[in-house]
């Protein structure tokens, strides 16, 4: 019964997968981020909106776009992995606990979504790496319930990691690549250990 309500085709190797991504991400965004590089993509437009906010201002900023790629990127390569998984453990990929497991994964995440827009609006950016950290590990918390209960652990890190990077403010892009990065490649090769090598070798 227990194993009907939970998800469990998530793979190993879509953690990987995403934390590849998010560690190509971060190389690419560190000159932007430590000033080698101009994160503008057009100078000119910001003088245009400096007394008042605009989300072309968003636009605008290279690193806004590196974000926005790293995360559909990680997200096709962890669906590819997870729907895999799924056809050979001939799990329905769109059934109720898969549902249940989108619905609270999605839920504090599109919440954090509006409060990091918010943070940047009142040009709060040291705390975006942070509460991209602290909201993703609380999805994770949340979605557990539906899916292999190892996640909550991976929830759990990202929280402490995004806690303690509160307090290294300007270092966030360590952090992300530490949180979105290392530590998603660790747990998918732990998963892929524990529930799929055999099952691969057999």
């Amino acid at each position: 019964m227990e194993r009907s309500s939970r998800f469990i085709s998530l793979s190993g190797w879509s953690g990987v997968s995403a934390g590849i991504c998010a560690l190509i991400g971060a190389w690419i965004a560190h000159p932007y981020v430590i000033g080698r590089k101009d994160f503008l993509i057009d100078p000119n437009l910001n003088s245009i909106y400096e007394d008042g906010f605009s989300f072309s201002l968003i636009y605008n900023n290279r690193l806004f776009w590196i974000a926005g790629i790293t995360f559909i990127a990680a997200l096709t390569s962890a669906f590819i992995f997870t729907y895999l998984k799924s056809k050979k453990d001939n799990t329905p990929l769109l059934g109720k606990a898969a549902r249940r497991l989108m619905f609270n994964v999605c839920m504090p995440i599109v919440v954090g979504g509006i409060f990091i827009l918010k943070l940047t609006e009142y040009g709060t950016f040291g705390l975006v790496a942070p509460a991209c950290l602290l909201f993703y590990g609380l999805a994770l918390i949340n979605a557990s319930k539906y899916t292999l209960v190892e996640i909550r652990y991976l929830g759990y890190a990202q929280i402490i990691l995004g806690l303690i990077s509160m307090g290294f403010v300007g270092y966030g892009i360590y952090f992300w690549a530490i949180g979105f990065g290392l530590l998603h490649i660790f747990y998918g090769l732990y998963m892929w250990k524990k529930y799929e090598l055999n099952a691969d070798t057999n």
